[in-house]
Order: structure tokens, then sequence, then C-alpha cells
């Protein structure tokens, strides 16, 4: 069994409350626009970090984290990348990976736009745990943390951080 903490679109702002709220994870997912490679380095710090790089960062960020990263976890697999749309509306340019490798759960950001949303075509559940930094258009800051126990994804949580 593992605990994720999962979030995006930090956009270089760190909050002490990501220290809280991920203090009970095994793991913290970072799905791109992180901003800073100080906010990656103090997330590592408290949990093993897995990320990927987005559209706003630099070479410090890109040249340690990919553009997709795709890896088994408990018998589930993960495909997390920053552009990635969602079911019925995939980013062109990850259609392929998506239909070549039929991840059980599919992680994207960007958007700023908190989604939970099962694909029935692909079998796969997507989620964008929304943007976590003040940077954006979004309203309300959030996080996500679920569970993987086997091939089950369970005990999905949102959590609020606020207003930006």
């Amino acid at each position: 069994m593992v605990k994720v903490g999962l979030l995006s679109d930090t956009h270089g702002y760190w909050d002490d409350r990501y220290q809280t709220y991920f203090e009970s994870c095994d793991e913290i997912w970072h799905a791109g626009d992180i901003g800073a490679a100080a906010v990656a380095v103090r997330l590592n710090q408290l949990k093993p970090l897995r990320a990927v790089y987005g559209n706003i960062d630099g070479q410090p960020i890109r040249s340690v984290y990919p553009k997709t990263l795709i890896f088994g976890i408990e018998d589930v697999t993960v495909l997390m990348t920053h552009i990635g749309g969602y079911p019925g509306r995939y980013e062109p340019s990850i259609r392929k990976d998506l239909y070549e490798h039929r991840p059980q759960l599919f992680i994207s950001g960007h958007s700023h736009i908190l989604k939970v949303m099962h694909d029935k075509s692909l079998k796969c559940l997507h989620i964008n745990p929304g943007a976590a930094g003040k940077s954006g258009f979004h309203q309300v800051r959030t996080l996500v943390r679920f569970t993987i126990e086997a091939a089950v994804i369970k005990d999905l949580e949102v959590i609020e951080l606020g207003f930006r």
C-alpha cells in the first residue's frame, strides 16, 4: 500500500502546509510547472518525489525531471505529464502514450482546474490536482491525496489550501 500526495502548478511557490498534508504520505508526485528547483528540493526532503516538468520550467528542472513519466506502483501503471488534457479531450501529443501503455492512472496538470474523471474507453482514472501555487486564474489552491493498494486507487481526498 502506498499513500500519495499529488500537486501541480506550484509556479515556484512554497506553502508550509505541503509538509503538513504530505507528512502521512509515502511519496509526493508533482505534475509539472514546479517553477523553482528549490520547491522540488524541499518536496524531496519531505518524501521521495516523482515529478515531470511543465511548460514554465527552465533547464535546471528539465535536466532532472522528464516531460512524461510512466511507471508501475503496486499493481497500477501510472502515466504522468504536465499538458495532458482529460478524457474525451486528450492533448494530441500524449494520446500515443495513453493508448500504447494503457495506464490505470493518468495524471496531468496545466489547466489549474481540479478534475477527477474516469475514462471508460481506456479503463483509466484521470486526476488533475488543480494548482497549488498562487500564479494563474484559479480561485482556490488545491492538493490531492490518495492510496494505491494492489490494483485499487482509493481514499481520494481533495485538500483546499484557500484562495490564491
